[in-house]
């Protein structure tokens, strides 16, 4: 397994566990996050090789903000006007090294797809 596959299973996992998401399908060769039937991430591109990852996550707190980052593409059209960011990682790329900024960012693309009664529950004190 590759450190991008390796990352990829670590915040799907991560994602998955968010209140009432899952894992599936995404548009043609991709895999998504979905919650209440909607994507808050997707996973891959077209022809994408084992040694990269591509995620595109909703960011719409900091979507402005992470534009300078090695790893972030720039995002255009539909994707930059809904806060989109599309993060790539090539063969030479240290994904696991950003694996805690990537949860950070699945979180926040989360609470802005969800609804607000599942993303409040993300604030809510463990019992």
């Amino acid at each position: 397994m590759t450190s991008h596959e390796q990352a990829e299973v670590e915040l799907t996992a991560y994602g998955a566990s968010l209140p009432e998401a899952m894992a599936g399908p995404g548009w043609q060769l991709t895999r998504a996050l979905y919650v209440n039937k909607k994507m808050f991430a997707i996973f891959g591109a077209k022809a994408e090789p084992r040694d990269e990852l591509t995620i595109t996550v909703k960011l719409p707190i900091s979507a402005e903000m992470v534009g300078d980052l090695y790893f972030v593409r720039e995002s255009r059209g539909w994707y930059k006007q809904h806060d989109w960011v599309i993060a790539h990682f090539g063969p030479d790329d240290d994904v696991l090294a950003e694996l805690e900024t990537l949860k950070a960012w699945l979180r926040q693309s989360y609470v802005a797809i969800a609804p607000k009664k599942l993303s409040k529950l993300l604030d809510a004190p463990a019992d």
